[in-house]
């Protein structure tokens, strides 16, 4: 075979030749294989992935050049651990982190999750004004009905960032009831995952069909269990040796690994010489990690910022010339400060599809904020007040179907502080039929908040 088709004959050997010369299970994508070339002289590593002498095959290319393979075992080293296993069910495991009454927090850029474990899941968002309560908009996403039997009929897994990973579900329902579902309650599936690093941090949470949530946990507590137990996956090595009057690579291999190479460096010239410039780059996506253990939580619908001073960028701003865009899934938005807001669905067959949800009047907007707060005050520590959100109104969108009336929208500008200094994020909300809420958080637009008249409108700070 040629030599690339050496590398597929190799990986299909490793299917069918195991230790003991029982066959292994069929290949998948969690099985990770790296094929090694180390010539005469192969020093096995002693740790990991084992290998035995006498589980090789030989392979010979096309030019029949013949090499010896060594494979390893990638036999399940747990089997006989889990098979003998006696101790607590994931049920008992879990129980101390049910009695403690302890609840696991993510916050997102408008709703925050609380995952009060084994008793409810709320989503809830708080709104604080000076001189007035405190506004929660909430739903519970589920409460807890039972307890879930303490015995393993079956482990199911889910794919968690490329890895299959065993779960322990605990179902919750009785939720806020659900209007998009004839008013049923919501209800929701806590996936309990092992990790050994982790203080039961909820790693997602997903609606997975209308009010119907799925939400996983991180927690060391499944992991004295030897079927919940986190396991990293190895790259499996190949140990290839030629034999006698055969190169040390394969000379097809080498002479494909040298055409990729030389592919590549052209590439990377054009990279570094036609850089886009400033107004070209005034936007790209984002997704800021942050670390759990080894995992990776991920903050979506933020957009950043580059190549732009912050007194150029507020100027430009505040004239509407440079416009924010965010959103994430299938509608995206766009916010010209003073113009509009408009949100688009960009489809590569179909094209734009575009949606006036509101455009700027400024006496229409003075006018809506006699009757409402144009400014939302913060109470420093020292007495003193600083403004901490703005709102504008954005009549005459696009007309409505449901409504027969144009779409508006209140446009909500959050000073919002950051690791990045020019993050933005954008989120929408509807709390009724075409009436919808822009939310707006920046580090930027903490420095022109405290320049907002008694109408909210803003000006470039002196």
């Amino acid at each position: 075979c040629p030599a690339p088709a050496l590398l597929c004959g190799l990986l299909a050997a490793v299917a069918a030749v195991a230790e003991g010369g029982r066959a292994l299970p069929q290949l998948s994508d969690d099985i990770p294989f790296r094929v090694n070339w180390p010539g005469t002289e192969l020093s096995l590593p002693t740790t990991g992935v084992l290998y035995k002498e006498d589980n090789y095959i030989i392979m010979t290319t096309v030019d029949k050049e013949k090499y010896k393979c060594l494979l390893p075992l990638i036999a399940s080293g747990n089997e006989e651990e889990e098979k003998d296993y006696k101790g607590p069910t994931p049920g008992e495991l879990l129980e101390p982190l049910f009695k403690q009454s302890s609840c696991s927090y993510r916050i997102e850029s408008y709703w925050t999750y609380e995952v009060c474990h084994g008793k409810h899941i709320r989503q809830y968002h708080e709104e604080k004004e000076t001189g007035q309560k405190i506004n929660i908009q909430e739903y519970y996403l589920g409460n807890m009905i039972m307890k879930n039997p303490l015995s393993e009929p079956g482990i199911p897994t889910k794919n968690i960032e490329g890895q299959m990973t065993p779960y322990y579900p605990v179902e919750m329902g009785n939720g806020t009831p659900c209007s998009l579902r004839q008013n049923l309650p919501r209800s929701s599936t806590v996936m309990y995952i092992c990790h050994p690093e982790a203080k039961h941090e909820i790693l997602s949470v997903a609606e997975v069909t209308t009010c119907e949530y799925e939400v996983v946990i991180l927690t060391p507590l499944l992991c004295n269990h030897p079927k919940y137990r986190f396991r990293a996956s190895p790259v499996n090595d190949i140990f290839c040796q030629s034999l006698p009057g055969s190169p040390l690579k394969p000379h097809n291999l080498e002479q494909l690994e040298k055409q990729q190479e030389m592919l590549k460096m052209p590439f990377r010239r054009v990279k570094e010489e036609e850089m886009p410039s400033t107004k070209e780059e005034k936007f790209s996506s984002i997704h800021k990690p942050v670390a759990v253990g080894s995992h990776q939580l991920l903050t979506v619908g933020t957009t950043h910022i580059s190549k732009l001073t912050d007194e150029q960028l507020i100027k430009e701003f505040l004239s509407g010339s440079y416009c924010f865009h965010g959103g994430v899934g299938w509608w995206k938005y766009e916010f010209c400060y003073g113009k509009y807001v408009h949100q688009y669905h960009e489809d590569k067959e179909s094209g734009k599809t575009s949606v006036v949800v509101g455009t700027w009047s400024k006496e229409e907007h003075i006018e809506w904020s006699r009757k409402n707060a144009a400014r939302t005050f913060y109470l420093r520590e020292d007495g003193t007040q600083t403004v901490r959100m703005v709102s504008h109104f954005y009549g005459n969108g696009d007309v409505c179907d449901l409504t027969d009336k144009p779409r508006q929208v209140t446009v909500k500008l959050k000073c919002k502080e950051s690791d990045s200094p020019h993050a933005v994020t954008i989120y929408m909300l509807e709390p009724h039929s075409c009436q919808y809420i822009l939310g707006v958080e920046s580090p930027v637009i903490c420095k022109i908040l405290d320049t907002a008249d008694e109408y909210g409108l803003l000006s470039v700070p002196s």
